[in-house]
């Protein structure tokens, strides 16, 4: 059988892409923006940044915090998810929460951080206002 692909006919007059010319259900993740497929390393500071825009963007991240650590969200777009697996080192480091360098709204779900030495621990953060989060944080099932 042969595969049929959808091309649109319209003539777009500036050649760009506009939303109203993509048909339903065709982007697929290789054209989607590494804000949402990409797994970055964030370096360890006493305060790091998390994205949710495409500048470093990345829809998670692995952390090992070499300290206490305030995890700082930018760029901030509502409905949009986070994750992020922080390895624990047993030193009792703590974890907290700004956004854009300030407060806000973090309303935790369930879970705690577990800072024992090699503890996996997935942070999921899904931000729903500008300055207001909801989030869970839980280690594997043993």
């Amino acid at each position: 059988t042969m595969a049929l692909t959808k091309i649109s006919t319209e003539v777009i007059e500036d050649n760009a892409v506009h939303t109203e010319k993509l048909f339903d259900d065709v982007v697929n993740m290789s054209k989607v923006g590494t804000e949402f497929k990409t797994l970055s390393a964030i370096t360890p500071a006493s305060t790091v940044d998390v994205s949710f825009g495409t500048s470093n963007g990345a829809s998670a991240f692995t952390l090992t915090p070499t300290s206490n650590t305030i995890i700082n969200f930018t760029n901030v777009v509502p409905g949009i998810n986070k994750y992020i697996v922080i390895t624990g080192t047993g030193n009792s480091y703590t974890l907290g929460f700004t956004v854009g360098g300030g407060a806000g709204t973090f309303n935790k779900i369930s879970g705690a951080y577990n800072d024992s030495s090699s503890m996996k621990n997935l942070l999921q953060v899904l931000c729903v206002g500008n300055s207001e989060f909801w989030y869970s944080i839980s280690q594997i099932d043993t």
